[in-house]
């Protein structure tokens, strides 16, 4: 009788035991998304894509949520943010935040040089404009400024620049919006007319001209001709000078994006790709992507598109934040199931 007593005592220590680890396991699933909720909590979706009907027939394009999503991209390695993870959560000496990685108040690293992580030069400039009432840390505009810092340029709304509406294109779908192949012919007809159609009918698609052809041959041949020729050749190639994007959640976007500083921009929507990002917003679909995402894939199909380039990775570094948040998130997420 005493030994069965004595049995029973020790199953329901074991059991008290396993409670208590189970518990302890959430407080530091829980310490984690705490420790990085302004990066990860909220995120905000960007409205370049709308749940249409046409898929991407290159499924590489097309971010499936499996468990490796970015499995073939060519990123850094993530081992620096690991250490600044076990570190902890420091304070930015210039604004006194507590902050990961890097402040999103201020634009500067944390615990890590900018040596340590992938320094990204892009083939365009990339303003982003940003809802007044989204906050900062909610947003992974800031992954883009970091990476990118010398071609991304992050505006808080109503403060919009002045643009040069046959140079500049807003990532934004609606009535109008034309794809990314089209995009460079609609800037030449517009250049070459002097004014925007202000109708809401897109720009016509035209197959590649020989003019373009030869130009673009130029363009790839610079010791052809003088330097002011192969640069007047490459304007004409390649008309695009900016490209604006809109962060902010989808309900909030139409304040922004019918600004009338924002009207004469020709409007791109990107193909239809599925977000990669861990908290699905309930009655959105899976083809929201994150302001990060739509200018990757963006970025990825003018390389591939208009600049006529195989694409070998360039631009795939700047998820290197956004992945890493993507495995630890999905990590904290599966441990607390298995408990």
């Amino acid at each position: 009788m005493v030994t069965a007593r004595v049995a029973v005592h020790q199953m329901l220590v074991c059991v008290r035991f396993e409670c208590r680890a189970c518990i302890l396991q959430h407080w530091s699933i829980n310490l984690l998304r705490a420790s990085m909720s302004s990066l990860a909590q909220d995120q905000r979706l960007h409205p370049s894509c709308r749940d249409k009907t046409t898929v991407s027939s290159d499924s590489s394009d097309t971010c499936e949520l499996a468990k490796q999503p970015f499995q073939g991209l060519k990123l850094a390695s993530h081992a620096v943010l690991e250490k600044v993870k076990e570190r902890g959560r420091l304070k930015c000496s210039k604004c006194g935040g507590s902050r990961m990685f890097f402040c999103y108040t201020c634009c500067s690293l944390l615990g890590v040089s900018q040596q340590e992580i992938p320094l990204i030069k892009l083939p365009v400039k990339i303003d982003i404009i940003k809802h007044p009432k989204e906050t900062d840390g909610k947003s992974t505009a800031i992954h883009a400024k970091i990476l990118a810092p010398s071609d991304v340029t992050i505006y808080t709304y109503p403060c919009i620049p002045d643009y040069e509406k046959d140079k500049v294109v807003l990532v934004f779908p609606g009535p109008g919006s034309v794809s990314v192949h089209d995009m460079i012919q609609c800037l030449h007809d517009m250049t070459d007319s002097g004014s925007h159609d202000s109708s809401d009918e897109p720009c016509v698609k035209r197959l590649k001209s020989e003019e373009d052809q030869g130009a673009t041959h130029m363009a790839e041949s610079p010791e052809s001709g003088t330097p002011d020729e192969a640069k007047g050749s490459e304007s004409r190639v390649f008309p695009l000078q900016r490209v604006v994007f809109i962060d902010s959640t989808w309900n909030q976007t139409n304040k922004i994006s019918t600004d009338e500083r924002l009207q004469d921009l020709l409007r791109v929507e990107l193909k239809t790709r599925k977000t990669c990002f861990w908290r699905s917003q309930k009655g959105k679909p899976d083809t929201y992507l994150s302001t990060i995402e739509a200018i990757y894939y963006f970025l990825k199909d003018f390389h591939e598109l208009c600049l006529t380039q195989e694409y070998n990775g360039e631009y795939d570094n700047l998820l290197f934040f956004y992945s890493y948040l993507h495995s630890v998130i999905n990590k904290a997420k599966t441990d607390a199931r298995k408990c």
